[in-house]
């Protein structure tokens, strides 16, 4: 239905020249032809207008509870997110959907086309809550949140698309961003199995594998799946079907953070051993939870309290010995103990609290990549957040593509992968890297150019030579590194008991040297990953490199640094951390002067008579404006004066001109105080 335009200027007490302006400046739709306009648009100016006068600014004055509008922005703000959803349409419209995703804000005309809600309607219920706007005004999601459930819309908030730098550093976090609390719910623990060599971590992973296939079922997979899902107690628990601390920092060296908790299987019959201790500071590094599985206690010769006495050296102290560190005797062989150990990862899970949002576009990391007969390039990923769904498009590291199959760990065909959950994926346009990082993308196009984009970026890291001391120092001076993390191999442990005692006589409350890792022995290539893994550097005492281990540190730009005298060990550890150190600002006073007359005033810059009381005026100094006893603000002295003579500094006694930029406003009589600011070098005292 449509209303003439005669009429309703009739009504509002108004002529057809103001009202067909005012519905241009609303950006409402009117038939210019005929003069006609929709009845929901009638009838919304009739309601707030009355018989006003149709000025949008008098308009605005009109609506009802307008002086109250900054209160009611305030108000909108902390409820957004608390309104409840009520499933009512008091307009009635005919709604296109009952849910809107929303990221940082929205515009009227989007959330008409995708909900089906009457731009009049909108626009009418804005007004009512103090808000002018037009078809293509962009609302914030506080605002969103607020309005639309009054149409019976739930508004979801949803993380913007991430960046390629994003992508590129695997920063899950970012891509993640801000997830409303109500749209969270508990995700099953992420689980990776360490420790030494023969100690059972394989023998483990089959165990809780094959205790939990259900008879019948088998995989049509030529490889398994590089990870697995278990149910235990109605609870699901994810493995990354790699045992060792080596894929685990291989990982974390390629930017993924994807486990939540770290299992060390510790031998009750041989206790702790190097590569034990390894998966320790592996573990603690990257901030993972430990529990330790004491395996083997099937054997005669077992001792489970030798290994939680050894452990303590390493920080981990067992429950029942009065410390926080979960420690659980098992047998992989005969499966005992193996129900108490899923026991206690959900209860660490708990303890954790880990969730993520299932609603939302997936965001996924690789676990392993290759090649399969009859489906190409194929990835295993572990959800991280979101639902991966059959048809959707996605970039994974400078490979793109729609995801053509998804197989769980036992071969079957999926739709869909909730978070944690571990599938194969098929529809790839090459093999993307482990540690990798999934994002959904809204179309192919968008997927190729990111992934094209991610290609040559690690093209061109490629074909740079790296300075690696230099980009630490760097990512310190940025505040990404809080310490010096240090890798010690050394000849003898009293080698390194002498530079463990040195270095902690360095204490400063900004620095500090952090040993993520120590070991007798020549430096490997297990220590050039975790280096890698950490942002570390590696410290070589009276002990040899390979060739082959000086080749992977390059490529891996780790920085491994060889030293035959303890003292200039120390003295380089030092000068690296008095590098650390921010410089001390120091501010050096240099006069005072008395404004005499103002002569020129533009756009913050000042052109001032003043004289000189004691000390200097310096060009390119920063000046204390001085009122009645108090600062009052800060100028830039830009430049100095003498008669019709530029000149870099004048002392007491002269009078000048000065040109300077202040944002307030000078008064005759201020006093100006000039001083100078500098930075100097600090160095840590040993």
């Amino acid at each position: 239905m449509v209303v003439k335009l005669k009429e309703l200027a009739e009504k509002l007490n108004s002529s057809i020249e103001e009202l067909t302006g005012l519905l241009k400046k609303l950006e409402f739709d009117y038939d210019e032809k005929n003069l006609e306009v929709d009845v929901d648009i009638a009838e919304l100016l009739e309601d707030e207008i009355g018989t006003t006068k149709s000025d949008i600014e008098n308009l605005a004055e009109n609506i009802e509870g307008t002086m109250d509008r900054e209160i009611k922005k305030t108000a909108r703000k902390k409820t957004a997110g608390k309104t409840k959803y009520v499933k009512r349409n008091k307009f009635d419209s005919s709604l296109k959907s009952e849910i809107l995703d929303v990221s940082n804000s929205i515009s009227v005309k989007e959330i008409c086309e995708k909900t089906g809600i009457s731009p009049a309607k909108l626009i009418g219920e804005l007004m009512k809550n103090g808000i002018i706007a037009n078809i293509n005004q962009s609302l914030d999601i506080d605002t969103a949140m607020v309005i639309l459930p009054e149409f019976g819309i739930k508004v979801n908030r949803v993380s913007e698309t991430g960046s390629t730098d994003d992508l590129l550093s695997r920063d899950v976090n970012t891509l993640i961003g801000e997830e409303d609390a109500e749209n969270l719910s508990e995700r099953p623990p992420i689980i990776t199995i360490m420790g030494h060599v023969d100690h059972g971590k394989t023998k483990l992973l089959d165990t809780i594998r094959n205790t939990n296939v259900v008879a019948g079922e088998s995989g049509g997979i030529t490889q398994h799946v590089a990870a697995y899902q278990i149910s235990h107690n109605e609870k699901k628990i994810t493995f990354i079907d790699t045992p060792g601390h080596e894929a685990f920092t291989e990982m974390r060296a390629r930017g993924a953070k994807l486990t939540d908790i770290a299992i060390l299987v510790v031998a009750a019959t041989e206790g702790v051993k190097p590569t034990t201790i390894e998966a320790i500071n592996h573990a603690k590094d990257a901030g993972v939870p430990i529990i330790v599985a004491i395996n083997k206690m099937d054997l005669p010769d077992a001792n489970p309290e030798k290994v939680k006495n050894e452990l303590i050296e390493y920080g981990l102290q067992a429950e029942d010995w009065g410390g926080d560190t979960v420690m659980v005797p098992i047998s992989a062989l005969k499966g005992d103990g193996i129900d108490k150990l899923l026991d206690m990862i959900l209860l660490v899970s708990e303890v954790e609290a880990l969730k993520a949002n299932p609603t939302r576009a997936a965001i996924a990391t690789a676990v392993e990549t290759h090649q399969e007969p009859g489906l190409g390039p194929v990835a295993t990923i572990i959800v991280n957040t979101g639902t991966l769904k059959m048809g959707d498009i996605v970039v994974l590291g400078n490979s793109y593509g729609k995801v053509k199959a998804m197989l769980d760990d036992n071969g079957n065909r999926v739709q869909f992968a909730p978070p944690s959950f571990p599938v194969l994926i098929a529809g790839l346009s090459s093999t993307p890297l482990a540690g990798d990082v999934l994002q959904v993308c809204k179309n192919d196009k968008e997927a190729k150019d990111r992934a094209n984009q991610i290609s040559e970026i690690r093209t061109n890291e490629r074909l740079a030579s790296k300075a690696p001391l230099l980009e630490i120092v760097t990512k310190i001076a940025k505040g990404d590194l809080k310490v010096l993390k240090l890798i010690v191999k050394t000849d003898t442990k009293g080698s390194f008991d002498a530079i463990k005692g040195s270095l902690m006589k360095i204490n400063h409350e900004e620095v500090m040297v952090d040993i993520i890792h120590h070991a007798v022995g020549e430096v490997s290539q297990s220590d050039v990953a975790m280096a890698a893994a950490g942002q570390s550097i590696i410290i070589a005492f009276h002990t040899k490199t390979s060739s082959d281990v000086n080749k992977l540190a390059e490529q891996k730009g780790v920085e491994i640094r060889s030293y035959e005298i303890i003292y200039k060990l120390i003295e380089d550890i030092t000068a690296f951390l008095s590098g650390m150190l921010d410089p001390e600002e120091v501010v050096t006073e240099l006069g005072k002067a008395e404004l005499r007359q103002i002569f020129f005033t533009k756009k913050n810059e000042y052109i001032l008579g003043c004289k000189i009381t004691n000390g200097i005026m310096k060009k390119g100094s920063t000046i204390r404006v001085i009122r009645d006893g108090e600062t009052v603000g800060e100028a830039k002295l830009d430049s100095l004066r003498k008669g019709n003579e530029n000149v870099t500094e004048l002392k007491a006694g002269n009078e000048c001109g000065l040109k300077v930029h202040f944002k307030d406003t000078f008064m005759e009589g201020d006093l100006l105080e000039a001083y100078e600011v500098s930075f100097v070098e600090r160095k840590l005292e040993v």
